[in-house]
């Protein structure tokens, strides 16, 4: 089997090397089968697609919205090398896999509205697949409503009319949605168990998520959520475009 390649932007080791972990259990991979680059410490280079059964794109820090004079050096190369990465993944219609992070880049690049109209909290929310999520390939394989874990600043507040859009939650109406065939994102994070979004939560208290103090209330919040269904979101990838 080619690998997949997961396209990490966490600076910090331990976010870093848990969201590895986590695609590889959810997607039922060995290191193997996961080849990771971590673009937030150096160029992205050249990326050969026809070495890799798919592409994941992980979460990060950054987001999309930042006023452009207050994103670093490296997250403005980070999103030109992304953005211009999904110039062939769009045109070749490559599988792809983007969560929260990545709805953001392939929104962009497709011409989404992203705002900070519909940001929401840390912590477990209700989703509902629409009509077309229920009917997909991938997101059929879940029921049609779940809760998943997320946390965000910004989010998709319309989609360009040539996306499908998959699912949709209360306080956040684009949390999943495909270009052409076999590109996705997600908002949420389909790869976060109750331990992974509570090392998260103690990694990025000080980032503008929440206020530090809230911590362990978010933690303990979490540990009581019913997350168990997005996981298999990664695993259908997986299944379907290992090749």
């Amino acid at each position: 089997m080619k690998p997949f390649l997961l396209l990490a932007t966490r600076a910090e080791d331990l976010a870093a090397d848990d969201e590895y972990a986590e695609f590889l259990s959810c997607g039922g991979l060995d290191e193997r089968d996961l080849e990771r680059r971590r673009i937030e410490r150096e160029p992205l280079g050249e990326v050969d697609l026809d070495r890799y059964s798919g592409v994941i794109l992980g979460g990060s820090p950054y987001t999309i919205t930042d006023p452009e004079d207050e994103k670093s050096p490296a997250q403005v190369r980070v999103e030109s090398e992304l953005i211009g990465l999904m110039d062939e993944i769009i045109d070749r219609d490559f599988p792809l896999l983007g969560a929260c992070y990545g709805i953001a880049i392939v929104g962009r690049h497709e011409g989404a509205v992203i705002d900070r109209t519909f940001s929401e909290p840390v912590g477990a929310a209700m989703l509902r697949l629409t009509e077309d999520g229920r009917a997909d390939p991938l997101f059929g394989v879940l029921p049609e409503t779940f809760e998943a874990f997320l946390g965000h600043k910004e989010a998709i507040t319309k989609l360009p009319d040539h996306a499908v859009h998959l699912a949709s939650s209360a306080a956040c109406p684009v949390q999943a949605f495909r270009v052409r065939t076999n590109v996705y994102a997600t908002q949420f994070h389909p790869e976060l168990d109750v331990p992974g979004i509570q090392t998260r939560i103690d990694i990025y208290q000080d980032y503008g998520y929440f206020a530090p103090a809230e911590a362990q209330g978010l933690k303990d919040a979490a540990a009581q959520a019913n997350v168990v269904h997005p996981p298999a979101i990664a695993r259908r990838f997986v299944e379907l475009y290992a090749r």
